[in-house]
């Protein structure tokens, strides 16, 4: 199994591929995600950036409140990205990140599910991204791999949430990416 802490770096750096390729026509642009046009991704995947130094330094969502809500990008979006995606990353840095209890809106979890939880949703809306953008879809083949591990273990949270539509079917042959996009919905 690939640690942990390198599988959320190599989550990020898809992401982040993706949003250096953003052309300045390309922000309203529509994106697999209902009613997210790719500013609106962007924007949705920023946002949980700024979260984490604050949540991993022990804070409540009830402190942070609505700091983060609303249009976070500003008149410079890849930049602003790129400056919560840093501030993130040197988070789950620290030596102790995983070993945090992290203050969730549902509930207490350990900083090593936080992190399975933020590596996912950068996998997933990084290949979102890519097709909204008509980029390169491929991940990182270990990436798909880990995360749909990963997915499968968590399926009954998915069902339970309005987070992803409903699995897509699949032939038995298809490649852990394709099988990982099917979990949440997406067709490859």
């Amino acid at each position: 199994m690939t640690d942990l802490v390198d599988l959320h770096g190599t989550a990020m750096a898809e992401f982040d591929r993706r949003v250096a390729e953003v052309t300045l026509t390309d922000w309203a642009l529509p994106t697999p995600c209902a009613d997210w046009d790719v500013h609106d991704l962007v924007n949705h995947l920023t946002a949980e950036q700024l979260w984490v130094p604050h949540l991993l330094a022990g804070a409540r969502v009830e402190e942070i409140g609505s700091r983060f809500d609303g249009d976070n990008l500003g008149e410079e979006p890849a930049a602003t990205w790129t400056v919560a995606s840093r501030e993130s990353r040197t988070a789950w840095l620290a030596p102790s990140a995983l070993d945090q209890t992290v203050h969730l809106s549902f509930g207490d979890v350990p900083g090593r599910e936080y992190l399975w939880q933020m590596t996912f949703d950068l996998g997933i809306h990084s290949w979102d991204l890519a097709r909204a953008i008509g980029a390169d879809e491929r991940l990182d083949p270990t990436l798909a791999e880990e995360l749909l591990t990963w997915a499968k273990g968590n399926e009954a949270v998915f069902a339970g949430s309005d987070l992803f539509a409903a699995p897509v079917p699949v032939g038995e042959g298809a490649d852990p990416q394709t099988r990982l996009l099917a979990l949440t919905g997406r067709k490859n």
